[in-house]
């Protein structure tokens, strides 16, 4: 039985989910995590998060061809249990852990610097 139109695409599904959640993520970033930071315009800060985000994807993947391709972590040096514990640990849990720390510091190094915000006069209600 089918519930959604994706059911039998989950490559599409899971990219729809990726980029809504990295939009989600830039606008809750921006407004929220760093909200007295930043002054670039806003074309040019979202290029910016879109490339480290970006990057930080390649990141989350180093821990699990790791695992995979130097320390051979699979089948059949491996069960088939092993593999997946292996697989969640160095892809889920080291690589979002190291993806996450990259990000933290991506941000607030190029997207959201504190130089830029500093650097800003003070603009009054009027002003804007």
């Amino acid at each position: 039985m089918k519930t959604t139109v994706l059911d039998e695409k989950p490559i599409t599904a899971f990219s729809i989910a990726t980029l809504i959640a990295t939009v989600v993520s830039y606008v809750l970033n921006r407004e929220w995590s760093f909200a007295e930071r930043g002054g670039r315009s806003k074309r040019h800060e979202a290029s910016l998060f879109f490339l480290v985000s970006a990057i930080a994807l390649g990141i989350t993947q180093i821990p699990l061809a790791l695992s995979r391709y130097v320390f051979d972590l699979q089948a059949p040096n491996l069960s088939l249990v092993g593999e997946h514990v292996a697989d969640f640990i160095s892809g889920s849990v080291l690589g979002t852990l190291l993806a996450m720390a990259f990000r933290w510091w991506a941000f607030r190094k190029w997207v959201f610097p504190t130089e830029l915000a500093d650097a800003e006069p003070e603009q009054s209600e009027v002003d804007r």
